[in-house]
């Protein structure tokens, strides 16, 4: 049983990503890595929520292992069935209306597979399957003068790495895994180009403070033997290592704290938030080209920065010189 992972015994809320789930769902997953050219983040993404879904089903229908879901069992899901599981993710699992929106786009893509690909089943449940509303959220971002004061707030050891980090992403609003990947092979003139989501590459394009701090870093980053498998990368940890994600969110953190900005409140991902903000407000780009910028797959995900353009139309509007007018008494006959 524990090489099974099984649900027998006490029961368990989480399960480990190895646990075995039923061969039709095995094979979708190697269908989104072989087929899809999906990531191998993206897949273990995937994973879990067919482990969530399948263990709600096991527990349910008193099978010990999730693999013991045969056929049988998924060409019986109705859409009830759906809801209900939607409901008890909701209910019991208290999770948020976008963690159960992944979910269901999830299960959409799954049993679409099952559908149109592998035909283990005659009918898609998923068709009229409808995803919880969301509320979309404004991004929280750093104003222009916390900006610079967050660039101000570098010194010590390594102040020039740490520059050319904070440089980047609020100049060309790179994700995390994006800036710890980039090789100093790949900065050709004033671009370089970066690996994104779904191992999507995309070119970025530099201004001057980024090739000014990317060329001061060079002047001291540390010479690795070219047989080093770290020999590429452009930042590197103390150890002479490629940094790390954690390292770079330890870094950022601590600078957030030292220009007296609130770190709860401020993260590698607000910075993304930020740049994508200024560009915006002050780089007169359009919603297309802060899209391609960013490295969006949906437009309406770059939507949420068109907030600037809001907020910049109203202040206008009150800054109008005959906004403080006021109309005379009117005077007697």
């Amino acid at each position: 049983m524990a090489d099974r992972n099984g649900l027998a015994g006490p029961e368990r809320e989480e399960l480990p990503l190895e646990t075995p789930l039923p061969y039709y769902a095995e094979e979708f997953l190697i269908y989104l890595e072989n087929i899809k050219g999906k990531s191998g983040n993206t897949v273990r993404e995937y994973r879990y929520d067919l482990i969530m879904f399948f263990a709600y089903f096991a527990k349910r229908e008193k099978k010990e292992y999730l693999d013991d879901l045969d056929d049988s069992f998924i060409k019986g899901v109705t859409l009830s069935d759906l809801y209900r599981y939607i409901n008890y993710l909701s209910r019991d699992r208290r999770l948020k209306p976008a963690t159960r929106a992944r979910k269901v786009a999830s299960l959409r893509s799954f049993f679409k597979y099952l559908h149109s690909k592998a035909h283990v089943i005659e009918n898609n449940p998923t068709l009229d399957l409808e995803t919880p509303k969301l509320t979309k959220k404004l991004p929280v971002y750093l104003e222009l003068d916390e900006s610079r004061q967050l660039l101000d707030s570098v010194s010590g050891e390594n102040d020039r790495r740490d520059l050319c980090i904070l440089t980047l992403f609020l100049n060309c609003g790179m994700r995390l895994s994006e800036l710890c990947g980039i090789n100093v092979s790949s900065i050709k003139d004033n671009t370089l180009k970066v690996t994104g989501k779904g191992d999507k590459e995309r070119t970025v394009y530099l201004n001057r403070a980024c090739l000014e701090a990317i060329d001061d870093w060079l002047e001291v980053r540390p010479e690795l033997d070219e047989n080093d498998p770290d020999a590429d990368a452009l930042f590197l940890s103390e150890r002479k290592k490629r940094i790390s994600p954690k390292t770079v969110q330890y870094t950022v953190k601590k600078y957030i704290m030292k220009a007296g900005l609130d770190p709860q409140k401020y993260s590698v991902h607000k910075l993304r938030h930020t740049a994508a903000t200024l560009l915006y407000r002050y780089g007169q780009v359009d919603i297309r080209s802060l899209q391609e910028i960013l490295g969006h797959e949906s437009i309406s995900t770059t939507e949420i920065y068109t907030h600037v353009n809001r907020e910049m139309l109203a202040d206008a509007v009150s800054r109008n010189p005959l906004s403080d007018y006021e109309p005379k008494e009117p005077k007697d006959n």
